[in-house]
């Protein structure tokens, strides 16, 4: 257990130092210009960040959640954009983690560990993720391989990664049990991108549509048995939302940290505004609220390493209530900086818009506390 904490350490100091020396002073610009910063995935890839969720022989943890959640609070803290190069990356590969053989395991993992190549997660379409029924994309079985046709929207790191995760339906009558997962690969005809999507946050993030015409991929591409893709895609989204619950709560942290600093440079009435009642008062509601969301998150995931029961409750949760506490604490923050905070000249007012987008990915909050629910009043 002491070697385990001791490298969690060494992961939260090799996050932190490159937050704030290599990500930090290109925040800014990376939300201004919204231009995707390939120079911080060389950066990330050489740290290991990139590869953090995968077996140790391709430089990995084992898909080790908490020190993935460590390193996306850290640059979460200063960059929300930039942390979700690294969350997009767990995200993509966890299906083949979790669905992949050993040769696909061997093919995709040695590229992604010694290219940085990027991947991706499609699985949610314009009808809606959260129901089977949404699945409309069709992989057609013909020979040794499939055709795909349909559409994925959302997709973050979409036209520019290596791989795809793909869950199409190979089996139309069979419902959950009748959807399977492919990788897709970059360059594969019939693969095509929708127009980069104009977000209020997470500018430095690249959004599209994935869009398969006619498409074909060999049989060899499909991640597990045919129709174990629900199953797959649900217990990536499992490890996956504590994750952001970690996002959250980096971005709240750092929200919070500003708020701190400005309140105690800030002068008004000849004395600081942090000597005032309601601003001291603020950020010990603000601090309270992102320890218990931190705890949260960070119970969630050791539930999840430790493959204890219940994990999808928490899971639930973790994501749910951090990301609420995300926007409420930018918010709170904003607030404090008075009308600056509302000026693109102070960070806050991206951390705010970065922030809202926790409540809504990975399952909007609203499907999260259905899912809390079910869990709750399962057998009652």
């Amino acid at each position: 257990m002491k070697d385990i904490e001791k490298e969690r350490q060494m992961i939260r100091a090799a996050a932190e130092k490159t937050a704030q020396r290599i990500v930090q002073p290109r925040a800014a610009k990376i939300d201004a210009t919204g231009e995707f910063p390939w120079d911080l995935v060389e950066a990330f890839g050489k740290q290991g960040f990139l590869s953090l969720l995968l077996p140790e022989q391709y430089g990995g943890t084992d898909g080790n959640l908490t020190s993935f959640c460590i390193v996306v609070e850290e640059i979460a803290k200063v960059c929300g954009s930039s942390s979700l190069i690294i969350l997009a990356q767990g995200l993509g590969s966890l299906p083949i983690l979790l669905g992949g053989n050993s040769p696909q395991k061997d093919l995709y993992f040695t590229e992604i560990f010694e290219k940085n190549s990027l991947t991706a997660f499609a699985l949610k379409e314009p009808e809606g993720e959260s129901e089977v029924s949404s699945i409309k994309t069709i992989a057609e079985k013909q020979g040794k391989g499939y055709q795909i046709n349909g559409r994925k929207c959302f997709v973050t790191h979409g036209s520019l990664a290596k791989f795809y995760s793909v869950f199409a339906v190979t089996q139309p009558k069979l419902g959950a049990e009748g959807i399977s997962v492919f990788i897709v690969e970059d360059g594969t005809p019939g693969l095509l991108f929708g127009k980069k999507e104009e977000k209020i946050g997470m500018r430095g993030s690249v959004t599209t549509d994935v869009i398969f015409e006619n498409c074909r991929v060999p049989q060899e591409n499909r991640l597990g048995e045919e129709g174990g893709g629900w199953k797959i895609a649900m217990n990536t989204l499992n490890m996956s939302r504590p994750a952001i619950g970690a996002q959250a709560v980096g971005i709240a942290q750092g929200a919070l940290d500003f708020a701190i600093h400005y309140a105690n440079e800030r002068i008004q009435f000849g004395k600081p505004i942090s000597s005032f009642q309601a601003i001291q008062f603020m950020i010990a509601d603000m601090a309270t609220r992102v320890e218990a969301a931190r705890a949260l998150v960070y119970k969630a995931a050791f539930q999840i390493d430790e493959k204890l029961e219940d994990t999808e409750k928490l899971s639930a949760i973790s994501k749910y209530f951090a990301s609420e506490i995300a926007m409420k604490v930018t918010t709170d923050a904003v607030q404090i900086l008075g009308g600056y905070g509302y000026m693109k000249d102070y960070p806050v007012e991206r951390m705010m818009r970065d922030a809202k987008v926790t409540q809504i990915y990975e399952g909007a909050n609203q499907i999260q506390r259905w899912l809390v629910a079910q869990q709750l009043l399962k057998g009652c």
